[in-house]
This record gives structure tokens, sequence and C-alpha cells, in this order.
């Protein structure tokens, strides 16, 4: 365990947790709502700290992030506990259930990631995802100064439900981050994920130009589906930032809900949408659809391909389209 580092002490051992929005009161003995940070004796610790319930070397893109060093690899990390509760999550068992874990210091985690290279896998980094990392702020914030130093990235995939100052005092040390924009309706965020939609629209606006941001929004059938809702989040991102790639995943049933599969024909709809005001969309869990390959938004040419995890850079001169010459915004590529 380690003491949490944004809290305050209240009478009566009492304590509040602002590291997120929902600024839990914990009082002795209980933990606040993601179930990681508890209140013993007054003094609010983390009690996933170093836990690592999942690991394993991921493909860059499977975060999903399509324009930050496509083709490579990053050691992804994950704990337990979230700090929303979506009935759709995929990743239920590590973030809402108690899966066993082994205990890792910040070191040994640089250090496993710098490893890698040496056994030819081309390792960039560290991503902490699988569960919520904002909710396991310390570890990361021990963790990723490290990696920098070691000459590695730091790569959040996070529901973006943080407070405004622990993300501004996270973002030096993160190179990118996916950040889910789960609906675009803070209905749908009450009913569906137990927190709001403000939040995580700070969060992206913060975070954009700071870190390489990319969006993902999963869209589950018959709740943040609808054209009204797909094309109010496409112009916000428009409004921000025409080039911040956006995602469009599949859903399937799981955890607490059973819908059907989203249909092949919304997500076509949504991503025909979003490309009349964004340069690059995707979509993901969905490859008889082929909508993952980078192209280039002037002229068509493809620049990158993707046959699931498999990727090709095809049609780039550096960072330029070899067919017109327009410059494309990705990481890693010189």
């Amino acid at each position: 365990m380690r003491e949490v580092m944004f809290y305050e002490k209240k009478e009566k051992g009492l304590v509040t947790c602002r590291v997120c929005p929902k600024i839990c009161s914990i009082p002795e003995g209980r933990a606040g709502f993601c179930r990681v940070r508890e209140n013993h004796g007054g003094v609010l610790y983390a009690v996933n700290y170093g836990r690592v319930t999942s690991g394993g070397l991921d493909p860059v893109e499977k975060k999903p992030l399509y324009h930050f060093y496509p083709g490579c690899y990053i050691l992804s990390f994950g704990s337990f506990g979230c700090n929303l509760r979506c009935g759709f999550c995929q990743n239920w068992t590590i973030a809402h259930g108690d899966p066993p874990a082994r205990e890792f210091t910040p070191r040994q985690a640089v250090d496993i990631a710098r490893q890698e290279p040496d056994r030819d896998y081309p390792n960039i980094g560290i991503a902490y995802t699988y569960n919520e990392p904002f909710m396991w702020y310390e570890f990361i914030a021990d963790t990723a100064p490290l990696a920098h130093q070691a000459g590695l990235k730091n790569v959040l995939v996070t529901n973006g439900y943080v407070s405004e100052a622990p993300l501004r005092e996270i973002l030096p040390h993160i190179d990118a981050m996916n950040i889910d924009v789960k609906g675009f309706t803070d209905h749908y965020y009450r009913k569906n994920c137990a927190g709001r939609l403000e939040p995580v629209l700070r969060t992206v606006e913060i975070a954009h130009g700071k870190c390489h941001v990319e969006l993902t929004t999963l869209l589950v059938t018959g709740l943040n589906d609808t054209p009204e809702e797909i094309s109010r989040l496409v112009d916000w991102v428009a409004s921000l930032d025409r080039e911040i790639p956006l995602h469009f995943s599949r859903y399937f049933p799981d955890f607490e809900v059973d819908l059907p599969p989203t249909p092949l024909e919304t997500l076509e709809r949504a991503r025909e949408k979003a490309l009349e005001k964004l340069s690059y969309v995707y979509i993901g869990n969905a490859p008889n659809l082929g909508a993952s390959d980078t192209v280039c938004p002037d002229c068509g040419e493809k620049l990158i391909t993707r046959r699931g995890y498999s990727t090709q850079v095809a049609g780039l001169d550096g960072k330029k389209c070899r067919r017109c010459g327009r410059e494309i915004r990705i990481k890693g590529i010189t």
C-alpha cells in the first residue's frame, strides 16, 4: 500500500479522495467507489499499488493507437479497480473483480520494459491499461518518470474520468492517451456508467496538445448510437481538432448488458458521418469492414495498412503522403 496523493483529512477520521470527480467521502475502514482507495486510521491508501493483475507485450494498435509508433509494441500492465461502472464492461473481471495479482516495484516494471528490445521485440515503453489507470495513479506517478529516464514512452488507456489537478500533474510524464468518450449525453453516462460526461470532455481538452490523443467510442446497440448523438460527438471533436483520430468500436454482449452486437451498418454510417468533419476515423472489433487503414485525407492514398494487428507503412515518405505530399500527423515516423 501507499498513501494516495490527492486527498484531504477531515474530522472524525473521515477522508475525502480528490483524484476523480466522484470526490468520495470515506470513513475509517472503508474504500471509495473504485474499491482500491481505503481509509486506514484517517490516512487514505492505494491498496492496489504495485499490484499487477494483467501484463503482456501488445501491438500499440491494440490500445488502440493508430497514429503513435505504428507497427511497434508496448509492454502493457494493469491492476484492478475502476471509478466507473459500465454495464457493458469488457474487462469487468479485473475492473470490478478480485483477480490474483503479482507485486512489482516501479523500478522492476521499467526494467522489464527495457529488457524487451534486448529480446528483439520493438517495445517502445509501458502502457497502463486493462483496468482504469487513474485508479492506479500513485504507481504510475512513481513509474512514469523512471520510464522516461530509461528512454521509454508512457501511454494511458483511460476512461478520462479524473480531476483536473492530478491530470495536469501527471501529463508531463505521459506521451499518449487513448481516452474513452463512452457516449455524448450526460444521461448516458449517469445511467450506464455511474459517471458524468463533462469531466471526460474536460480531460480530452486538457490533454490535447500536451500529449498524443486518440479517442474511442464503443457504440452500444440502442443506447448511444443514434445519428444525432454521433453528430454531436463528431462536431465536438472537430471543434477541438479535426485530425484527432476517432475509433468507433463494435460492442458485443458482456458483463451486465445482453443487447445484440452493434449492427455493422450502424458502424459504417457513423464512420461516414464522422469523415465529413474528421480526417481519421476507424472501426474496431469489426475487421471485415476494412476500416483500419490510414488513408490520406486529401488524395485517398493508402498510407498505413492494417490486417488484424499486422501493420505496414506503405504510402509515406517520412511524415508526408507519397502521392500528394500532405503532412500526416503521426508520432514515431521520421
